[in-house]
């Protein structure tokens, strides 16, 4: 079979793949291969017999209960086999997806299984689009507890199993090798190089999206929706993310890297909204995640300590290194430059007769200097690989990190719409904890006019893949 993925395998033993061919808007044929009990055999059987001629998106509703329920049933100790044929045959389904006819009312939902994705979705429905579901696999690590994560394999039957209540075809798409390269090995790089980097911002603007609007290319749909809280506005020069109407919610910071050409094609229907009325709009719809908790840890961290993450994702392992005040003392030792970051107080591990703040590291050597809260301040930050959809003149706000609040700037001197390598932003007022390989969001009122990366104030030596991340702002 062209495609074809698998589901299984450690701890249960039992291993499912199932293989499909996908002509036009139809699963021509399909085949399956199973090990282990016999109720694996029966559920790749039983699979294979319910897509074979189906529509590809009715083959995208397929679920367990229909699997099991082809069988006559399974019992409590065997259903397991119907999950595993359902998750096999939905990674088949996403390296198979057909192109499908162009349909002006077709959206693509992004789902994660929160509550926000699932109201995103259930306006679209309410919309009267004709809906489709997508769950990105982004990640997944032997020994970690997925169900914490919002892009682990059980995060993506979580959301599958949300989309097809709601009565959606959904599809699954497997980018982690885009993920690792693009996302993970640059944290992990940009942390042992004394920066502490954005991964959901480069995720947004690297990967996720454009695999995404990829796939709503090929089945047709006009437009991808997602319940990030943004907004999307248009000037007399094109569409603008403007940030959304609840500020505690604002996510349009995450955002900054996308594309303006890309905007035309999306669609955050909670731009207007606060979080209590989405979930609110979620009991009113019945929806099971109503009162789901957000996740507040990065996706691929869930799980796990940070500390352990870098230790097991990089040959560079941290180095000892002394924490030094300001004013020349040295306070202590430290195990690694990169458990630290510009702007932090707790967990330092020295004692001082005053609260003290991480002012700056040096990965080189090691040395982490600490010191009062007012040596944090900043009154201008040099920043690189910047990308302005505007003329530089219209920026009069940053926005340095994704929980502070936008501060006035300028930017001193001319800068033009497109690429620059550098640019010195001047801030009206003083602000703490500026740190490196953080995104700076440029922006003109609420709406984002482009982005860059905060450099450190001591000159560095770009690795070969941060000169390209300099050079080349997407």
């Amino acid at each position: 079979m062209p495609h074809s993925a698998a589901a299984g395998g450690a701890p249960c033993g039992d291993l499912i793949r199932i293989g499909v061919q996908v002509d036009k808007d139809c699963v021509t044929d399909a085949g399956f291969d199973a090990g282990g009990c016999a109720a694996a055999r029966a559920a790749g059987s039983a699979t294979v017999e319910l897509i074979k001629g189906a529509p590809f998106l009715d083959a995208a509703r397929i679920t367990p209960e229909a699997i099991a329920e082809e069988l006559g049933g399974l019992s409590p100790e065997r259903v397991h086999a119907a999950h595993l044929a359902a998750d096999a045959l939905h990674r088949a389904l996403g390296l198979s997806s057909p192109r499908l006819e162009p349909d002006p009312n077709r959206m693509l939902v992004a789902m994660s299984g929160g509550v926000d994705s699932a109201v995103a979705a259930q306006r679209s429905i309410d919309a009267g689009h004709d809906t489709l579901a997508v769950t990105l696999e982004l990640w997944s690590e032997p020994g970690v507890d997925g169900t914490k994560s919002c892009c682990s394999p059980q995060a993506v039957t979580h959301a599958r199993a949300l989309a097809h209540r709601m009565g959606l075809p959904h599809v699954t798409l497997d980018v982690r090798e885009g993920f690792r390269s693009e996302v993970v090995d640059d944290f992990v790089e940009e942390l042992a190089d004394g920066r502490t980097p954005n991964p959901c911002v480069r995720c947004n603007g690297h990967v996720r999206f454009d695999a995404m609007l990829g796939l709503a290319s090929r089945l047709g749909a006009a437009r991808l929706a997602t319940g990030h809280y943004a907004r999307i506005e248009a000037d007399e020069r094109g569409p603008l993310i403007r940030a959304a109407a609840d500020a505690r919610k604002d996510q349009s910071y995450m955002l900054a890297r996308l594309n303006p050409e890309d905007l035309e094609r999306l669609w955050f229907p909670l731009g207007d909204l606060t979080k209590p009325e989405v979930r609110e709009l979620a009991r009113g719809a019945g929806l099971p995640v109503a009162e789901r908790a957000e996740s507040q840890d990065l996706c691929f961290l869930s799980g796990t300590r940070a500390d352990d993450f870098f230790d097991r994702h990089t040959a560079r392992q941290g180095r000892r290194g002394d924490i030094v005040h300001v004013d020349g003392r040295r306070l202590g030792e430290h195990e690694g430059q990169h458990r630290f970051t510009v702007g932090q107080r707790r967990g330092i591990g020295v004692a001082a007769a005053e609260p003290l703040y991480v002012i700056r590291k040096d990965a080189a050597s090691g040395q982490v200097t600490v010191g009062p809260r007012e040596a944090l301040a900043a009154t201008a930050v040099s920043v690189a690989g910047a990308m302005l959809h505007r003329d530089g003149a219209e920026v009069n706000r940053v926005k340095l990190r994704y929980r502070s609040e936008p501060v006035p700037c300028r930017i001193a001197g001319p800068a033009r719409p497109g690429r620059h390598r550098n640019l010195r932003i001047e801030l009206e007022q003083p602000v703490l904890g500026v740190a490196p390989g953080q995104t700076a969001c440029l922006m003109r009122g609420d709406g984002v006019i482009g982005f860059a990366t905060i450099a450190p104030t001591a000159r560095r030596i770009a690795t070969p893949t941060r000169k390209r991340e300099l050079l080349h702002a997407r």
